[in-house]
């Protein structure tokens, strides 16, 4: 009996031994789990930070975030109000006084002249076809201003991209002046060693630092033209002019011509064309605005007189008016608006054909410009640069065999930064030109 029960203290023993040794292990796992978790969100860069902020993602933000492209929205709401304001009536009159009321101290030879008191009501009904033209001529109004918004966007968005391909650039020009600066650390350490064996000028060790140097000052110059860049396009985007942005470097712009540029295209395309069609619509309506003013308006007024002789009645007075604007004095001001209004759309007319034939005969120079400007750069990356780059590799392959001169390999590595430096100068004028394409094709 003894037996038993110290073997069931035993195994007793050994299941809390057993479950408390479990909970340690499952509590060891967890405070791993939980270093491990804090590691990755501290040491690691986050997410979203790590991802590249694409060209169509700007252009999106800009567009739904940009401040000043909200007033345009406004000013169009604000002509609804006053559209329907338009069509108010002007408040009633009403007047109290006394009607036929003989002077003091004037001799009354019946009580029937003493007057009576007046109270008078008058309210003035404009004609409604005056009213609903004149809502139609303002509301017009908005479209325009729609339009103006999506004016000033289009140059934001070329704004956008300009910077955006600014940034592409000059992160290429740090890559390349990168390369070239290590070639150019390589030589310094040759004549750092040369030297002391007399085998290498000490003028070649200060001319080689002073390279390197130059080339670093490059380096700095693109890296504050990157971050400027990225402030500009944070300010566009109503974001924090020091947010962290990640270009998508690897991004090239592809530029599509239109086969066909008529005038038909661009009067759809291009919103300043379809701002001056609404404005001469809007022209329109005020014309028949003005021309509405020949209908007549109306007024009413009532009177009511109580007598201050009792003896005498009550009474009253009804008028009803209605102008007359067709007379020559009053309609020679709105007939003369009229014409001059109708002057002024033929005048906008003729400025519209003007801009279409304009931008059309712009738009196909671009094109041409574009082209060629590709044709150059192609061959300044597959024929100037490989030779230049194998010149300059023969070069150092003598420099490092000590048959040639520092000055000579230096020459070498100047004209292949140079050439490499002027194909990126060619490659950013050529997105400015696309830029300036997509620009002139839907401004």
């Amino acid at each position: 009996m003894e037996n038993w029960r110290y073997m069931m203290f035993i195994n007793k023993k050994i299941r809390l031994f057993i479950i408390k040794r479990t909970q340690l292990a499952i509590g060891e796992k967890i405070r791993l789990f939980m270093l491990l978790l804090l590691v990755l969100i501290f040491l690691c860069p986050p997410l979203w930070a790590q991802q590249h902020i694409s060209i169509d993602t700007v252009l999106k933000r800009v567009e739904n975030n940009n401040i000043s492209l909200q007033s345009y929205g406004l000013k169009a709401e604000s002509y609804k109000y006053k559209a329907r304001a338009a069509t108010a009536w002007m408040a009633p009159m009403v007047g109290l006084g006394t009607f036929m009321t003989p002077y003091p101290g004037t001799e009354i030879m019946d009580d029937r002249d003493k007057g009576a008191l007046m109270f008078q009501l008058e309210q003035d009904i404009p004609n409604p076809g005056k009213l609903r033209a004149q809502q139609r001529y303002i509301a017009s109004q908005a479209n325009a201003e729609r339009t103006a918004g999506m004016i000033s966007l289009n140059l934001l968005k070329a704004q956008a991209k300009t910077l955006y391909y600014t940034s592409i650039v000059a992160q290429q020009r740090i890559k390349v002046l990168t390369a070239n600066d290590r070639i150019m650390q390589m030589m310094k350490k040759i004549e750092d060693i040369r030297y002391p064996y007399n085998q290498s000028k000490l003028s070649g060790v200060f001319r080689a630092k002073a390279k390197i140097e130059e080339n670093q000052n490059m380096i700095r110059m693109q890296q504050g033209e990157i971050a400027r860049a990225k402030a500009l396009l944070n300010a566009l985007m109503n974001a924090p002019a020091n947010s962290p942005l990640n270009i998508d470097t690897a991004y090239v712009p592809v530029f599509k011509a239109e086969a066909v540029l008529d005038t038909a295209l661009l009067a759809s395309r291009r919103q300043d064309i379809v701002q001056m069609d609404q404005n001469i619509n809007t022209m329109r309506l005020g014309i028949k605005a003005m021309n509405a003013q020949n209908k007549p308006d109306f007024r009413v007024r009532f009177d009511h007189m109580s007598p201050l002789n009792k003896m005498m009645p009550k009474a009253y007075s009804i008028m009803g008016m209605i102008s007359i604007p067709i007379v020559p004095w009053a309609s020679k001001m709105y007939k003369s608006e009229a014409k001059a209004m109708n002057y002024e759309v033929q005048s906008m007319e003729k400025e519209k054909a003007g801009m279409l034939q304009e931008s059309q005969g712009m738009l196909y120079g671009m094109q041409y410009q574009i082209l060629s400007m590709q044709k150059r750069i192609t061959a300044m990356e597959e024929t100037i640069v490989p030779a230049l780059r194998r010149t300059m590799d023969a070069d150092f392959a003598s420099y490092q065999e000590n048959k040639l001169s520092l000055p000579e390999v230096i020459s070498s590595w100047e004209a292949l930064t140079m050439m490499q430096t002027d194909v990126l100068d060619e490659k950013m004028k050529l997105y400015q030109m696309i830029v300036d394409y997509e620009k002139e094709l839907y401004r």
